[in-house]
């Protein structure tokens, strides 16, 4: 089998002093999707952060694309192509549809899907609909596709996505799950934090249970269902 597309290898994180991700191992292969799962504080955003580099004190060894990126700067793993959606989406609130587009956009890379303003409004049809609409005039869930649109504009191999589902109207959501599917079927690898089961069951093809910054469990999402019912977590 071909090496996975990353691999993380006894990761600690840490805020300050206090040390939320405890020794923790997880890959993803091309073309997979793979869910964090778990309850609020369990460290799947950290695990997110710490892999793009955000976190000041992190340890561990993680590897991109067969290289080791332990040491780069955020945006040196942006430039490889791991792509950031963060939960609290950061788009430019005074700044149009299009023209946030453009502050994403990167060179086309070698085995990653390309994306154009075009290919996304096809992907995100309301956007497409409203491409001069300032980012501040937008709903929650408008402001969420926005804001994959835009890190999918640097045509990255692995879309890091933080809690997508969170705070949208369920129509909203049903369309995210169709988007990442679509993804999926485009090649791309996509590592998700989720506390919606049902939305990362539609979805991902694995997960990773996590607690108190422990992986607890990995699996299928039944086998993951089946050990919080009988852990309590």
């Amino acid at each position: 089998m071909s090496a996975p597309l990353l691999q993380v290898q006894g990761l600690h994180a840490f805020y300050g002093r206090a040390h939320i991700l405890f020794d923790l191992d997880l890959t993803v292969a091309r073309g997979e999707v793979v869910a964090l799962m778990g309850r609020n504080g369990a460290g799947k955003s950290t695990t997110l952060k710490a892999i793009m580099g955000l976190l000041p004190g992190t340890r561990g060894q993680c590897h991109f694309g067969g290289r080791d990126i332990s040491g780069l700067a955020p945006y040196q793993r942006a430039r490889l192509g791991l792509g950031f959606v963060p939960e609290d989406r950061r788009i430019f609130t005074e700044l149009s549809v299009l023209q946030n587009l453009e502050t994403g956009r990167q060179p086309a890379r070698t085995g990653a899907p390309q994306w154009t303003p075009q290919a996304l409004f096809e992907l995100f049809p309301n956007l497409g609909a409203m491409p001069h609409r300032l980012g501040g005039r937008m709903s929650g869930g408008e402001q969420q596709m926005l804001t994959i649109a835009r890190t999918l504009m640097g045509n990255p191999h692995l879309l890091l996505l933080d809690e997508p589902s969170e705070g949208v109207a369920p129509l909203i959501v049903e369309q995210m799950a169709a988007m990442i599917v679509k993804l999926k079927q485009a090649g791309m690898a996509i590592l998700l934090c989720e506390q919606n089961f049902h939305f990362a069951e539609l979805v991902s093809d694995r997960a990773y249970l996590l607690d108190l910054g422990h992986v607890r469990h990995q699996g299928t999402l039944s086998s993951i269902q089946a050990h919080q019912r009988e852990s309590g977590l």
